[in-house]
């Protein structure tokens, strides 16, 4: 998938990619494509949660040689 921008988390341990997350997405125009780049694995579950609450939406959750690359569109 295709992204407009790159957030790396790699090494990050739960809550900072989230918090990373939360913080480059307002610098996401709206309608863009923000592409998160993960080694924990609790990100699958609370990306979810977060795209919830926040109102953006969550295009994808790939996994790949131990990273988990997360898509997600900025909607508001």
């Amino acid at each position: 998938m295709k992204a407009d921008e790159t957030l790396d988390c790699y090494g990050l341990m739960c809550p900072m990619p989230i918090f990373k997350t939360a913080s480059k997405i307002k610098d996401v125009e709206v309608g863009k494509v923000l592409k998160v780049i993960a080694t924990d694995e609790g990100i699958k579950k609370d990306i979810v949660s977060w795209c919830n609450t926040t109102g953006n939406e969550l295009l994808s959750i790939e996994e790949d040689a131990g990273e988990v690359h997360v898509f997600i569109r900025r909607l508001k």
